[in-house]
């Protein structure tokens, strides 16, 4: 049975981690748990739940800046956002239905050490990029903090951006500050109806590329469509060019866009609400979900793959070979495979990444099987040895979610 240690503030943080140090024992970092099926199997007997830690601390709309707890939830941050017509930029997904779980259940703390991002990433980057303070405390138990409450932090190293994505295995955050952006009026989007994989990574190049600033590029292959219930009746694979602002704005540039891609296939468009819930599906690969409380060792085992957008659909190919059912985001540039079975396969989806390059994620399998393959990109000897002193110099007695990463980090 694990034991659990339930710090209320920043100090009771340091009091547990200084005692895991004192006794050696290393501890789970957690909020609410939500993601603890993400990265390589763990088992450390000591859990540090940081639920406790919850609250906006500041929010100040006209600066568009947000301060809270690291157990704060994120669906009490968004609803705090959306009375503003303010968001999050980078769309934090939500790993819950894909791991068989609520929806909603997520935390800031979490959102930061899985740097998360959804459709929008290769416009508005990865939540690492909203990043401007932080409150932390690192695995030899000291209290630290790095950034403030303006974009413009150019003392020191950027620790805020840094530190995100290392998944709980470098420090323990406390309190995060981000950047927020106003929501758009209204979003609209343009549907290519009948192209292939390839024909749909060429168009989505071109409307990315093109002037008409599309905010999210997508391609559903017709098994994974119908999987979709915005997209109910269509039929067929479907290409998703999104447009968001003001009214004027999308008409004219879904007019420039309708014209560029003439005689590709047949165009629709979606309206707002149908955009919204597409495009949650596709942030949150709603079409690959588990029912509530299924079993991950039985489930079938989840790829999240980036790749330069012109490979995607030749990886995608190459998965289907093998069985697998796929979607694309990014413009091609992240693909979603889901196999047909609990084996990830892992020697050849990393063969068919090999030639275009990338970075292959293993987001869902049974805990024997995340423990017994490479859940993450190897990495290259320099890479590793740049990971292994981060490592050391935050966390040089492997207190905090040793392992999680990579083995040894």
């Amino acid at each position: 049975m694990t034991d659990r240690l339930c710090p209320r503030d920043e100090a009771d943080v340091v009091e547990a981690v200084r005692w895991a140090v004192s006794e050696s024992r290393p501890l789970e970092v957690a909020g609410t748990g939500t993601r603890r099926a993400l990265g390589r199997a763990t088992q450390e007997a000591v859990t540090l739940e940081l639920a406790g830690l919850s609250g906006v601390t500041l929010y100040e709309p006209a600066e568009l800046v947000l301060s809270a707890r690291a157990g704060t939830p994120l669906a009490e941050i968004e609803a705090m956002l959306g009375e503003a017509r303010q968001m999050m930029a980078f769309e934090p997904m939500d790993h819950g239905p894909l791991l068989g779980q609520k929806a909603g259940q997520g935390t800031l703390g979490g959102l930061m050490a899985l740097n998360l991002a959804g459709p929008r990433r290769p416009s508005a980057g990865a939540a690492r990029d909203h990043a401007l303070g932080l409150r932390a405390v690192s695995g030899r138990g000291e209290a630290f903090k790095a950034g403030g409450r303006v974009v413009k932090n150019v003392t020191g190293y950027d620790l805020p951006r840094g530190l995100a994505g290392s998944y709980g295995t470098l420090v323990a955050y406390t309190e995060l500050t981000i950047k927020v952006l106003p929501r758009p009026e209204t979003v609209e989007t343009l549907l290519i109806r009948g192209l292939d994989d390839p024909a749909a990574a060429r168009a989505m190049s071109e409307a990315v590329g093109s002037y008409y600033d599309v905010s999210g590029a997508a391609h559903v292959p017709a098994e994974v469509a119908a999987r979709i219930p915005a997209l109910a009746g269509l039929g067929g694979p479907v290409t998703a060019l999104r447009l968001e602002g003001v009214r004027p704005s999308i008409r004219h540039r879904r007019e420039k866009l309708e014209m560029m891609l003439a005689g590709r296939g047949a165009l629709a468009t979606l309206e707002e609400a149908g955009s919204l819930a597409f495009w949650t599906a596709v942030r949150d690969a709603l079409p690959f979900a588990l029912e509530e409380g299924a079993r991950l060792d039985a489930a079938k085992a989840l790829w999240k793959v980036s790749t330069a957008p012109m490979h995607g659909p030749v990886l995608g190919a190459a998965a289907r070979g093998l069985g697998a059912s796929v979607f694309y985001d990014w413009a091609g540039g992240l693909v979603w495979i889901e196999m047909p079975g609990p084996d990830p396969q892992a020697a050849a989806i990393r063969a068919a990444l090999a030639p275009g390059g990338g970075h292959a994620t293993l987001l869902r399998a049974g805990t024997t099987t995340r423990a017994t393959v490479e859940v993450f990109q190897p990495l290259d000897p320099v890479t590793g040895q740049l990971v292994r002193r981060m490592k050391d110099s935050f966390d040089p007695g492997r207190i905090l979610n040793p392992g999680r990463l990579y083995a040894g980090v």
